[in-house]
């Protein structure tokens, strides 16, 4: 029998998720524990369970709001950009923020993700998967559009220049979490956009 089924929550579910998703982007998913959920969450732990299912359930969740906010984000910055060139120059060049100290340097929870354990895990492998096509989604139709307006060549697979751009982001993103200096992450961001030409 389910316990008060109609009963409202006693706190933010979108606050609550927001504080797991901070927690789990800055330590990664094996490295969280219940109680560090409990404490940023601030709830109980059958609060959590009843809401959200678990904490591989809340992971998954944490990563489809990360995405849902990043993507938003991406959509408007391409909206708002002079240029398709323009857009992708400011996409690869956001990981500079991190190197200047400006932002801190946690990577981007999807590709950390990936890299921290997702073969070994289907579901989470599913959401990882589902991420970078979001990304792609997006990076392909800035390609699209620097192509039509000239800046790529319109003969470059479209598609293939998108997924390299998403390689190149995480590869960027992971130098940037080594401790690579802003110089060198601007001579390979250079090096990528000439490759797009």
């Amino acid at each position: 029998m389910n316990a008060s089924p109609g009963r409202p929550l006693e706190f933010d579910p979108d606050a609550a998720l927001d504080a797991a998703m901070q927690v789990f982007w800055r330590n990664g998913y094996e490295n969280t524990s219940m109680q560090d959920l409990l404490e940023v969450m601030q709830i109980s732990k059958s609060s959590l369970y009843q809401a959200f299912g678990g904490k591989q359930a809340l992971f998954e969740r944490c990563m489809t709001h990360y995405g849902d906010e990043m993507i938003g984000s991406l959509r408007e910055a391409l909206q708002a950009s002079p240029s398709g060139l323009g857009f992708i120059r400011q996409f690869l060049e956001s990981v500079l923020d991190e190197a200047r100290g400006v932002c801190e340097a946690r990577g981007c929870l999807v590709l950390n993700t990936a890299n921290e354990f997702a073969r070994r895990n289907p579901q989470i492998a599913k959401a990882v998967s589902q991420g970078l096509n979001r990304f792609h989604e997006v990076l392909l139709a800035a390609v699209e559009r620097a192509q039509q307006e000239g800046e790529i060549p319109p003969e470059r697979n479209a598609s293939m220049l998108a997924t390299y751009l998403v390689s190149s982001m995480s590869g960027l993103k992971t130098l940037s979490k080594a401790g690579v200096g802003e110089d060198t992450l601007r001579g390979i961001i250079g090096l990528t956009l000439k490759a797009l030409q």
